[in-house]
């Protein structure tokens, strides 16, 4: 593979880390990565409170539980993605299929899209629902914040990995369609015979015996 297939260079180069974390989609990526983490840590160690006279644990975002679960599960699984696709973009300058690099490229597509939304519906959500919270908890109401800011900060995150991912997948496409060849078009067509058609050089035009015996005259 020639030249630059959806963001990375021809396959069988040595891998460079230093460059490999310098790109900007690494670096979101990362980033990416720890804001989910700061947003489901924050909910499943300090996200739940005992209410006055309860021993029920009580989400503190309005004491909804949908709010809190909502918040962990898209922060647990982004935390997942980001991982698997950091291990694909350390693999992807290896691979040496053009259509296995397209699908990668594209699924970073869609799953950046997609995390762009949620957390957007996340950042609407969890907000509403701390509004609404009265009273207002003494204990968990900087985690409650914190939340809500970093869930605020990865629509960001996630929207840039989504235009990076666009940008591979434009590049991608571009080298594709202007750098293929077909190879059919490499080997020369077959002669035509009713043209090129040459006489051997060395004719063998049958005479008659009588033409070519002639016994000898005493």
């Amino acid at each position: 593979m020639e030249g630059n297939v959806y963001g990375a260079a021809k396959a069988g180069g040595a891998f460079d880390l230093i460059n490999f974390l310098q790109q900007p989609h690494t670096i979101a990526r990362i980033v990416s990565w720890i804001f989910s983490i700061i947003v489901f840590g924050c909910i499943t160690s300090e996200g739940y409170i005992n209410p006055f006279q309860s021993s029920k644990l009580q989400c503190i975002f309005n004491q909804n539980v949908d709010a809190c679960n909502y918040g962990v599960g898209i922060g647990v699984i982004a935390f997942l993605i980001c991982m698997i696709f950091f291990a694909l973009d350390v693999y992807f300058p290896q691979i040496s299929n053009v259509i296995q690099r397209k699908h990668i490229v594209v699924a970073d597509l869609g799953f950046s899209v997609l995390w762009t939304f949620l957390w957007f519906v996340g950042f609407c959500f969890l907000t509403n629902q701390w509004v609404s919270t009265i009273p207002v908890p003494v204990i968990g109401a900087d985690t409650a914040r914190a939340v809500i800011a970093f869930s605020f900060f990865s629509i960001f995150s996630w929207g840039l990995l989504a235009c990076f991912a666009f940008k591979r997948y434009r590049m991608g496409a571009g080298d594709f369609s202007e750098k293929y060849v077909d190879p059919t078009h490499d080997y020369p067509s077959y002669p035509n015979d009713a043209e090129n058609y040459q006489q051997p050089p060395f004719s063998n035009t049958a005479q008659p015996d009588s033409e070519q015996y002639k016994p000898p005259t005493y």
